[in-house]
């Protein structure tokens, strides 16, 4: 085929894919919605060159065909137009009748219509009433259960029910508010219970304020009937115990035990049965404090209420502590002090079982040791400062009887029993010096002479106050006398009741029947080597005890040294404890009376040898008379004329019993001994007194008659007793010097000196010196030894030669020393 060909039939075939598309294109148009007409057009501007000439071309010719159908469909229809025009206008006229009846009944159905659209527009408003209040009812039923729980709320907190008010402000919060939190007044109520919550626990903490307070002006209260209860349970206990032990005991020395404020057992029992409902619980109201720590529980703040109260408690501890300055002065302040105190715990204790943790064991332990070192220490302080037994006896009854009610609570209470060993210390001390006082005034009113009994009644109300036995005296006719004075059965009477007192207070501190035994001695003890003692040497001391006092005073302390033996068995029977126990103390009050004996005797020798002074001081020597007097010196007339008085006091002394004459032998011979030495040596010393300066001869021959004297005393024997010439060598020194000098033996003297058989053996050269040289001339003037010059002048030189010769052996016997 040739080109053109080719060509051609290329070109019609492009020509009728171009036409199958275009046809295609127009049926899209034709059957495509408006809206998608846009996508199909575009595509013709897509194909070929010049293809939308020919799809104009193909629009155009398909629009043409498209003209000549509708024309030949009208041409076609066109009569039947026309007929149906005419019809339409045949049809108008019926139509304006009927528009007209449409009209009108259309006025009357709108007329008609109105009074239904107002009746059911009424009909729906009370629908939406209807609907309205059955919400409401709903609404309010979901209300009124909180409006009732706040009601109740408010009844509550009027009635101070706060602890249920909390449950009720709880079951609000989270059971009844929710369900309607969507309204205002439900908004405020929840704004409201936290305000209401702050309220109940500062209510409630005042209360707690007031309780506390309450139970400050009550501990003394709650204290006295604790205290009291538990005195008379002890008081019972004790009678019960006394009368099991009076079954089957016998009196001691007629002296009942003791009872505690004078209660029976009957008695007490009755007053505890009447007393036993009072309880601290009876006489405080606790419940705010079980409020409060509910509350405090219920809100979850416990850990402030338990420390704002353990606080405030340990305050009041410390307050109640406290004494006041003048509580030593009676019994009262202590039993107040003690009452507040036990109040105190007993209420703490109380507290601590009625509560679940508000105070612990260990709390109240602690307070307890607190308390316990202040109320000793207080007691200490205080009780220094009692002087009357009576006083500490009642506060040791208040420390036992404090102590076993603490006890009975719980609390350890070994340290107060402890401290009433100090106490006890203290109570000795006041008896001490209150017997102190009652031994001064019998020892005032004593006359120190033997006790008259006139009958024998009078001698068995002696003998039944004092162990004297004494079968001379028993056999002897009325009336008769008792050796010792009427201060000895007193003395003893007493110390017995001094062991009374002590006993009092060894009652009830659960010692042993030993350890009161050994208490007991060892006050006992003090009593006599301290206090008796004293009281016996201030007596002896006395200006106005004289000698005869002084020999009672002897004989007085015998008896009562006899005595102690019987206080001995005396302890023993009230203690039931036997001497032989292992331990026991014995009673050393004979040393007592043994040293107050020797104190007497030293006093009589004392007494005596002053007594001798004042004699001497009276003495007026002529020491330059030319001669003596031919008779002794009134002076020591006096003196001897005194002493044999005096001896007569010892003499005269009852002696039938062996041990009283022994004594008072003893006592007389050393007394008459010491006085005749003390004479010898002060008659020695005037001789030899410095401030003399001459003695004459006649003077010499004076003093000579005087130890005469002396020496004629005492070879009468003034007291019985002396072997041989024993009292007359006290005078012994004197007389082998006045010899010497009256006979003038001189070449004897000299020649024996040193010899144990020289005649004047007890004359010291240096004495005989001193006594030579106021002896000779050395003034010249009136010597003494004038008329020897003259007679004898051989004679003044042996004066020399003697004087010589006593100065050489003075020498040498201080070479030798």
């Amino acid at each position: 085929m040739n080109t053109v060909t080719v060509r051609a039939n290329m070109a019609e075939s492009e020509s009728l894919e171009t036409i199958t598309e275009h046809e295609r294109i127009l049926q899209e148009i034709e059957s495509t919605d408006t809206a998608c007409v846009g996508p199909t057009l575009r595509s013709v501007y897509d194909d070929q060159p010049n293809a939308h000439k020919k799809f104009m071309e193909k629009l155009d010719a398909r629009i043409r065909n498209h003209d000549r159908e509708i024309e030949k469909m009208c041409n076609f229809h066109h009569q039947g137009f026309v007929d149906a025009i005419t019809e339409l206008l045949k049809v108008r006229a019926d139509a304006e009748k009927l528009m007209g009846q449409v009209s009108d009944t259309n006025r009357r159905l709108q007329d008609a219509g109105r009074e239904v659209t107002a009746q059911t527009e009424e009909v729906i408003r009370c629908r939406i009433q209807q609907r309205n209040m059955a919400t409401t009812v709903e609404r309010l039923q979901l209300c009124i259960p909180v409006l009732e729980m706040y009601s109740k709320l408010k009844e509550q907190l009027e009635l101070k029910r706060y602890y249920s008010a909390l449950k009720t402000m709880e079951q609000l919060e989270n059971t009844y508010i929710p369900r309607v939190s969507q309204y205002r007044f439900c908004q405020i109520m929840a704004e409201m219970l936290p305000k209401l919550r702050e309220e109940i626990k500062e209510i409630s903490m005042s209360d707690l304020k007031d309780f506390l307070e309450s139970i400050r002006k009550h501990s003394d209260k709650i204290g006295e009937t604790a205290m009291r209860q538990a005195q008379q349970h002890r008081t019972f206990n004790s009678e019960v115990q006394k009368q099991v032990t009076l079954s089957c005991a016998k009196p001691m020395y007629g002296r009942t035990p003791l009872h505690h404020n004078g209660l029976s057992a009957e008695a007490a029992d009755e007053e505890e049965m009447d007393e036993e409902v009072l309880t601290a619980q009876d006489l405080v109201d606790f419940s705010p404090v079980y409020r409060c720590l509910h509350i405090y529980t219920v809100l979850g703040d416990r850990e402030t209420f338990e420390n704002y109260y353990r606080k405030q408690r340990k305050k009041q501890a410390r307050l109640v502590l406290q004494p006041q300055s003048n509580m030593h002065e009676t019994v009262e302040g202590y039993r107040k002090y003690f009452n507040q105190i036990v109040g105190f715990f007993v209420v703490e204790d109380h507290i601590l079982h009625a509560t679940q943790g508000l105070v612990t064991r260990a709390f109240t332990d602690e307070l307890w040791n607190m308390a316990l070192s202040k109320i000793i220490a207080v007691l200490r302080t205080h009780s220094s400062y009692c002087e009357d037994p009576d006083l500490v006896l009642e506060l040791k009854n208040l420390i036992v009887i404090f102590a076993d009610t603490l006890q009975g609570y719980g609390f350890p209470v070994n340290r107060l029993f402890d401290l009433l060993f100090e106490v006890r210390d203290q109570y000795n001390e006041t008896l001490l010096k209150k017997w102190a006082l009652v031994f001064r005034d019998i020892f005032e009113q004593d006359n120190y002479s033997p006790i008259p009994v006139e009958n024998e009644e009078e001698y068995k109300a002696v003998v039944s106050r004092f162990p004297f036995h004494d079968a001379e005296i028993e056999k002897q006719q009325f009336p008769k006398k008792l050796p010792m004075s009427q201060s000895v059965p007193q003395i003893y009477s007493q110390v017995k009741e001094f062991i009374y007192a002590s006993l009092k207070f060894s009652e009830s501190l659960h010692r042993s029947s030993t350890e009161i035994d050994d208490m007991l001695r060892k006050s006992t003890n003090l009593l006599l080597t301290r206090t008796l003692s004293s009281c016996l040497q201030n007596l002896i001391k006395k200006p106005h005890i004289g000698l005869t006092e002084l020999v009672q005073i002897i004989i007085n302390t015998t008896h009562l040294e006899y005595a102690c033996k019987y206080l001995e068995d005396f302890i023993t029977n009230i203690t039931n404890v036997s001497p032989e126990t292992v331990h026991t103390t014995r009673l050393y009050g004979l040393s007592t009376f043994k040293d107050a004996r020797h104190a007497a005797e030293g006093e009589i020798y004392t007494k005596l040898n002053q007594k001798i002074d004042e004699f001497i001081q009276l003495a007026d020597y002529e020491w330059g008379m030319a001669e003596s007097d031919g008779r002794a010196s009134g002076y020591l007339m006096d003196l001897i004329n005194f002493l044999r008085s005096t001896f007569q006091v010892f003499t005269h002394l009852p002696n039938n019993n062996k041990d009283h004459a022994a004594m008072s032998g003893k006592v007389a011979q050393t007394a008459c001994m010491s006085a005749c030495k003390h004479l010898s040596t002060s008659l020695m010393q005037m001789l030899l007194d410095t401030e003399l300066k001459q003695i004459s001869m006649g003077a010499i021959e004076q003093f000579n008659l005087d130890v005469i004297q002396c020496e004629l005393f005492a070879s009468s024997e003034p007291v019985p007793g002396f072997q041989g010439d024993t009292l007359q060598l006290a005078f012994i020194d004197l007389r082998q010097l006045l010899d010497l000098f009256m006979v003038w033996d001189w070449s004897t003297y000299l020649a024996d000196y040193g010899q144990p058989t020289s005649k004047y053996l007890r004359v010291n050269p240096s004495t005989a010196l001193a006594l030579l040289e106021k002896m000779k001339d050395t003034s010249k003037k009136n010597n003494i030894f004038t008329q020897f010059r003259k007679n004898d002048r051989d004679k003044q030189k042996l004066i020399e030669t003697v004087v010589k010769q006593l100065r050489s052996l003075v020498n040498g016997m201080s070479q030798h020393s």
